[in-house]
C-alpha cells in the first residue's frame, strides 16, 4: 500500500476500534449494573437483541445511502449515533431509555460499519482487499479484547463510570473523523454506482440480495455469525456447569480468544489469501470450524474446552475477513449495497444466535453446539458445490470469448 493508503487505513482501524471497543467498556460491569436496577437475563438479553435487530433492520439501508451520499457522511453519523447511545445509557437509570439506547446504537452501528468496509474497497486494489479487510477486522478484534479490560478497571470508580468514558470516547471519534477523514468517492464516480430505489423495503433487498453473485458468501457470513454468537452466549454457562469455572477463567478463555483473532487478521490471513486464494482458505477454516464444533461435543476439562474455543475463534477470525473480501470481488460498483447486506446478514445470526442457543441450552446443554455442527457441515457442502459451479461458469465464459 501506498503511504496515502496507509493514512486513511489508520484512519478506519482507528474508527472502528474506537467504536467497538467503547461498547466493549460497558461488558464486564453490565450484569452489576442491570441488576443495580432490578433488572436480570431478560434485560440482558433484549439489550442484545434490539441492538442486533436495529442494526439488521438498517444496514440495507445504510448501505445504500453509503453508496449515494458517501462514506465519510455515514461514518460519522454512525459514529454520533454510538455516541448518543452512551451517552443515553450513562444518562439514564429506566430500563425502557437503555433500551432506546440500544436501538439508536444498532442503528449507528449499521452506518458505520458496511461504509467503513466499502471505504476500504475504494482506496485498495482486488490484491490489496484481502490485506485491507484483515486490518479493519483486526481493529475490530483489538477493540474487544482491550474495551472489557478497561471497563473492569474504571468499574473500581464506580459503576457507571464505564458508561460516561465510553461515550467521551466515541465522542473523540466523531470529531476526529470530522477533522481527519476524507470522503473516498468522488461525485462523478458516485453518480454511475448503481444505487438502489429509495422505497426498497429490507425484504425486497434481502430478496435481490438473492440474485447477486455474492449471495452465497451472504450465507455463510450467517451461518458463521450465527454459530459464534450461539457458541458465545452459553460458553461461560457451559464452562460453568460442566468444569466449575470461575469469571476469572471465563473472562481469560475470551481475552485469549480475541488475541488469537488479532495477531491472525494483523499476520496471517493476507498471507493465506494471496498463497491459496480465498476460495481454498474459505474451505479449509469452515472445515476447521466445523472441526471445533465437533471437538466441543468431547472437551472433558476446562483446558480442552479452552484449545477448542481458541479453533473455533481462530477459525472464524479467519473467516470474517476472507468473507469480506469475497463480497467486496464480486459487488462491482455496489459496494455499498453489498456491505449493507453483509451487516444485515451478521445481524440476522447475531439475533437468531442467541436466541436459539439459549432455548436448546434449555433443553441439553451440549444442543447449541450440535446444532453449530450441522449447519457449518451444511454450509461447506454447499460452498463447495457454489465454487464449482462458479468455476464451471466461467470456463464456459472463457469458452465463448474464444
Amino acid at each position: 500500500m501506498s503511504v496515502e493508503q496507509r493514512k486513511k487505513m489508520i484512519i478506519l482501524m482507528i474508527n472502528m476500534f474506537i467504536a467497538i471497543g467503547s461498547f466493549g467498556i460497558i461488558i464486564p460491569i453490565l450484569p452489576a449494573y442491570l441488576e443495580s436496577i432490578n433488572q436480570g437475563g431478560t434485560a440482558a438479553g433484549l439489550m442484545i437483541a434490539i441492538f442486533a435487530g436495529a442494526q439488521l433492520i438498517f444496514s440495507p439501508i445504510a448501505g445504500k445511502w453509503a453508496d449515494q451520499y458517501g462514506r465519510r457522511k455515514m461514518i460519522i453519523y454512525g459514529l454520533t449515533g454510538l455516541t448518543i447511545s452512551m451517552f443515553v445509557f450513562y444518562a439514564f437509570d429506566s430500563i425502557w431509555w437503555l433500551y432506546a439506547s440500544r436501538v439508536i446504537g444498532g442503528i449507528g452501528a449499521a452506518l458505520l460499519i458496511p461504509a467503513i468496509f466499502a471505504y476500504v474497497a475504494d482506496i485498495t486494489t482486488l490484491d490489496q482487499r484481502a490485506r485491507g479487510n484483515s486490518l479493519v477486522s483486526a481493529a475490530m478484534s483489538l477493540g474487544i479484547v482491550i474495551g472489557p479490560g478497561i471497563g473492569g478497571f474504571l468499574a473500581d470508580f464506580g459503576l457507571k463510570m464505564p458508561f460516561l468514558i465510553s461515550a467521551l470516547v466515541s465522542l473523540v471519534a466523531v470529531l476526529f473523523s470530522v477533522g481527519v477523514l476524507k470522503e473516498s468517492v468522488t461525485k462523478q464516480t458516485s453518480t454511475t454506482m448503481n444505487v438502489p430505489d429509495d422505497e426498497e423495503s429490507m425484504a425486497r433487498k434481502i430478496i435481490r440480495s438473492v440474485k447477486m453473485p455474492y449471495f452465497i458468501p451472504l450465507v455463510i457470513t450467517l451461518v458463521m455469525s450465527f454459530g459464534l454468537m450461539a457458541y458465545e452466549s452459553v460458553l461461560g454457562l457451559f464452562v460453568d456447569n460442566q468444569f466449575g469455572a470461575t469469571p476469572q477463567q471465563i473472562a481469560l478463555m475470551i481475552t485469549a480468544a480475541g488475541i488469537i483473532s488479532v495477531v491472525v487478521q494483523l499476520f496471517i490471513v493476507d498471507r493465506l489469501v494471496n498463497r491459496y486464494g480465498e476460495g481454498t482458505v474459505l474451505n479449509i477454516f469452515l472445515g476447521v470450524a466445523a472441526g471445533g464444533f465437533l471437538l466441543s461435543l468431547f472437551a472433558s476439562s476446562y483446558t480442552a474446552f479452552f484449545v477448542v474455543t481458541l479453533i473455533i475463534f481462530l477459525a472464524t477470525s479467519i473467516l470474517r475477513p476472507v468473507l469480506n473480501t469475497l463480497i467486496s470481488k464480486l459487488a462491482g460498483d455496489e459496494q455499498g449495497f453489498a456491505m449493507g447486506m453483509n451487516n444485515a446478514y451478521v445481524s440476522i445470526g447475531n439475533v437468531l444466535g442467541p436466541t436459539l442457543a439459549g432455548m436448546l441450552y434449555d433443553v441439553k446443554i451440549i444442543y447449541p453446539f450440535i446444532l453449530g455442527l450441522i449447519l457449518l457441515v451444511a454450509t461447506l457442502v454447499v460452498t463447495l458445490t457454489w465454487q464449482k459451479n462458479l468455476l464451471k461458469r466461467n470456463q464456459q465464459i472463457k469458452l465463448k470469448e474464444v
